[in-house]
């Protein structure tokens, strides 16, 4: 579990905002539970530390204010749309026993175990993320589907994954399905018409077609340079 310090902040304002964000600070706040909404910021730096992490959303944090540390969730990161900075940040309070509504990435583990993907099967990915509604003391960082034994036309469904106590889709009444192993698709050259292929064995047994806009070549056009040189007896005056 990360942990972030924490400041708490008074103002509110697009001025202020705008200050803390130039000393590298991000304004961001903590709601949920019984206690009332708390402004704080934290810093810039370690918060993109996080961002990077693929789960970030799926996370549960410490966050460290006035030496109390609280469990939160992070909700929603906003962006400057110019500079893809972070800009600001809502984290949800862990209250045991309340059950949120998350989505949770999917990881496939074994792939080289696969015979299917041996052969050059396909794994086609449905979903990377599965909605779950569960405790927020129970929330999985990932949901792992394993590999192993799948042969092409397999077909991986939420059913397979082992999910934990009290973690349920928000999908209900059908088990969808999250991933298959399908066949390898093989790319043909497309044929050539046969009045082309026609052609051009036509061209290849009389010699090289003339191009566009040419003349074909004559008979004398073929002589060779000392024939056409040659001039016709001057026939004798009698």
């Amino acid at each position: 579990m990360s942990n972030l310090e924490a400041n708490l902040r008074s103002e509110t304002s697009r001025g202020s905002n705008n200050i803390l964000r130039k000393k590298g600070m991000v304004p961001a706040v903590l709601y949920g539970g019984e206690e009332k909404n708390e402004l704080i910021s934290i810093s810039k730096k370690h918060l993109k530390t996080l961002l990077d992490q693929e789960n970030f959303l799926s996370n549960v944090l410490k966050i460290k204010v006035n030496n109390k540390e609280i469990d939160v969730l992070p909700r929603e990161v906003s962006f400057d749309v110019v500079t893809d900075e972070p800009i600001h940040v809502d984290f949800l309070r862990m209250v045991a026993g309340r059950k949120i509504v998350i989505e949770i990435p999917v990881r496939f583990i074994n792939n080289e175990q696969s015979p299917g993907l041996k052969r050059g099967g396909v794994l086609n990915i449905v979903r990377r993320k599965v909605e779950l509604k569960c405790p927020t003391e129970s929330i999985p960082n990932e949901l792992v589907v394993d590999l192993e034994g799948l042969d092409i036309g397999a077909s991986i469904k939420i059913s397979a994954i082992k999910l934990p106590e009290n973690v349920s889709p928000t999908i209900t009444g059908r088990d969808f399905v999250i991933a298959t192993v399908a066949a390898p698709t093989i790319v043909k050259e497309p044929e050539k018409p046969a009045e082309e292929t026609a052609e051009g064995a036509e061209a290849a047994a009389e010699g090289e077609a003339p191009k566009e806009g040419e003349q074909p070549a004559t008979d004398d056009a073929k002589k060779s340079d000392g024939e056409k040189d040659k001039k016709e007896p001057t026939p004798e005056k009698k």
